[in-house]
């Protein structure tokens, strides 16, 4: 036996270790349950891997990215064998890791039923105390095909190794240069219990699975094409302690009492109409309310900021769009044509910089106009696959708060700041405080323009972005074809992460439109173009605040601020008095003067989270004054008519959450 030299890496540090050939890296870390996997020279391996001379070795934790990714395919892995225990006849898809969890496709004769997923978990328990091995197994392209002869896709995924992409998952199966399989293997006597074609790595055991859950199942097509046959896909999660899987399911029941559409449906602000179709929202009354409120502000404080405002209209001839680029990179997201005027294509706009562009390139231009900032309230149309429309946070008509800025190179960096800064602290004033920026570069295979233009516009919005004193974490190649980014990402009021606002540098859409303005000298020059939407799109704005509120909006959003409870029908004139009084400062009162005893009105108006009630009865009516009862079930007795009105008039305008 021959000495072997390998190098363990923990974080910065590095030891050196020799030790006998044939050691595997499971043996490096004795007793350390918390290490499921290995990173040998850059890629991770099943702690079953022999180590060679000179790798470098780093432990892979059960709770790092990584970990999590190795625990969750592995506990994928444990779910189809036991939906093949169950169900025979199933055939096995593609079963990858995803955000806080995993699942898995299969083609079955009936979808599953609750009592099914019940089962599966059942047995999925079974094979976790089996404690079997994870095997990995190399085999040819032949072997693989002879082996899973009965598995349609799996002889699909064969045939596309190298090509694999992790848009679909297909390469958590072929990803790699060669195939694999794994085994599940009984632990006493070798004997092979079930097997799956497989990429790895997994953990050594189905022991070290410690938590584990089925959440839901859903029809999905296979490797997410419509043109391919739909299949079951099961989801579950899986966590390192059963304390973690507990936390987790209690995150997704408040974000589920927070779902917008949820919301939205018990408050009476928006739907969707079948007879619209997916994607295509209608805002109610109340919705309206809270939207215009969200439009008003924003467009008060633009206006300070010395924003223009401009419309453009909803479609336009393809010609923009082939000008624009948008025609060659981003047409499978546009509706498709509209042919008028003998055959001329017309195109629902899906962006409205084109049309902004041409806005700037109506009349000449001098310096002394720029910076230009054109802002538009500007509704487009994206095709979204039915499949991934959700509710407002993705749908296939909105409306973005559209900026676009034009500027000389000399005034590029101060106005990227100061767009930069007005976003955050607009945000800010709508009550989202917990930020962290996001820098996206070049895809080098989806870009127009030169390598010196895009280099020259990152690194000025890498100096902008580090400016904040924010966290700044790359992106790379996340970069629209036109220009680098900075996308704001903010975490609502139970650590969920949105993107929010976008901040794009463009020194390509000038070029391909020719716009000028003519420079102190007299000459011919070209702008910088700075694209910027602030909410991204109202209706998205709309449903984040309304998670991150649980509906409770601060009073300034509300859709009703107030509303009278008389204790009996002879207060009702007072309180429509005092509405009519809060109306006249802009208040949003109403007065409940139904039938319904006063308990049941309050109960029903906190249902509506209503930020105040305001109560009266004859002690009120004779002194001229009212009762407040909060949201919270407090209650300040015997407030002046104009102080009442005064208090709330502040609450507004302070923006205060109550």
């Amino acid at each position: 036996m021959s000495d072997v030299r390998v190098i363990i890496q923990r974080d910065s540090e590095r030891e050196e270790h020799v030790v006998t050939t044939g050691t595997t890296a499971a043996e490096l870390f004795p007793g350390q349950r918390t290490v499921v996997a290995a990173r040998v020279d850059g890629e991770l391996r099943d702690l079953a891997y022999a180590l060679r001379d000179g790798e470098v070795v780093e432990p892979v934790e059960i709770t790092s990215e990584d970990g999590l990714d190795i625990l969750r395919h592995s506990t994928a892995h444990v779910m189809a064998q036991a939906v093949q225990e169950l169900f025979p006849e199933a055939k096995l898809g593609i079963g990858p890791p995803v955000k806080d969890g995993f699942y898995y496709d299969f083609d079955v004769e009936k979808p599953f039923t609750p009592e099914d997923l019940k089962a599966v978990e059942k047995k999925m328990q079974e094979i976790q105390k089996r404690g079997q091995r994870f095997s990995r197994r190399v085999v040819t392209d032949e072997a693989a095909r002879e082996e899973l002869a009965d598995e349609p896709y799996k002889l699909e995924l064969i045939g596309i190794k190298g090509s694999a992409s992790s848009d679909d998952g297909a390469d958590v199966e072929v990803g790699g240069g060669e195939l694999t399989i794994y085994d599940n293997l009984d632990p006493k006597t070798g004997e092979l219990c079930w097997k799956d074609l497989c990429r790895g790595p997994h953990l050594p055991t189905t022991r070290f699975i410690p938590a584990f859950k089925l959440m839901r199942n859903a029809a999905a097509y296979w490797r997410g094409s419509e043109k391919n046959p739909m299949l079951q896909r099961i989801y579950g999660t899986a966590w390192p302690t059963k304390d973690q899987l507990k936390a987790h399911l209690e995150f997704l029941e408040e974000a589920a009492k927070r779902d917008h559409r949820k919301l939205g449906n018990e408050l009476d602000l928006f739907s969707f109409p079948d007879e619209i179709g997916p994607g295509l929202a209608v805002f109610h009354p109340k919705g309206g309310v809270v939207r215009r409120a969200m439009e008003d502000y924003s467009r008060r404080r633009h206006e300070e900021e010395g924003y223009e405002f401009v419309y453009s209209p909803h479609a336009t001839k393809g010609k923009l769009f082939e000008k624009s680029g948008h025609l060659d990179w981003y047409a499978d997201g546009m509706y498709p044509p509209m042919q008028l005027d003998d055959g001329v294509d017309y195109y629902l706009k899906p962006m409205n910089c084109p049309m902004h562009n041409l806005i700037f390139d109506a009349r000449g231009r001098s310096y002394r106009e720029l910076p230009l900032r054109l802002f538009e309230f500007g509704t487009v149309y994206r095709y979204e696959k039915s499949g991934v429309v959700h509710g407002l946070t993705r749908s296939r008509g909105f409306t973005q708060d559209d900026a676009h800025i034009y500027c000389t190179r000399e005034q590029m960096a101060e106005e990227l700041d100061r767009t930069l800064t007005f976003v955050l602290n607009l945000l800010r004033d709508y009550g989202l405080t917990d930020f962290y920026l996001e820098l996206s570069t070049k895809d080098p295979e989806k870009f127009v323009g030169s390598d010196e233009a895009w280099d020259e516009a990152t690194e000025t919005l890498r100096q902008v972005a580090e400016k904040q004193g924010l966290p700044l974490v790359p992106d790379p190649g996340g970069a629209a074809f036109y220009g680098p980014k900075i996308s704001v990402q903010c975490k609502d009021a139970i650590g969920r992460t949105w993107q929010m606002s976008t901040v794009q540098l463009d020194f390509n859409l000038p070029d391909r439109f020719d716009l000028e303005y003519t420079g102190p000298d007299g000459t011919k020059q070209r702008p910088v173009m700075i694209h910027r939407a602030l909410f991204g799109s109202i209706e998205r704005f709309f449903a984040v605040l309304l998670e991150h509120y649980a509906g409770a909006f601060p009073v300034w959003l509300a859709p009703v601020q107030a509303v009278g409870i008389p204790i009996g029908d002879t207060h009702i004139p007072y309180l429509q008095e005092f509405a009519a009084e809060a109306r006249k400062k802009g208040l949003r009162v109403e007065v409940d003067a139904s039938s319904d005893r006063m308990q049941k009105k309050i109960r029903n108006h906190q249902k509506a989270k209503v930020p105040f009630m305001v109560i009266v009865g004859d002690d009120d009516m004779n002194a001229g004054t009212v009762s407040f009862r909060h949201r919270d079930g407090s209650q300040e007795n015997g407030i002046p008519r104009d102080e009442a009105i005064a208090k709330l008039v502040d609450l507004v305008e302070r923006r205060v959450q109550v």
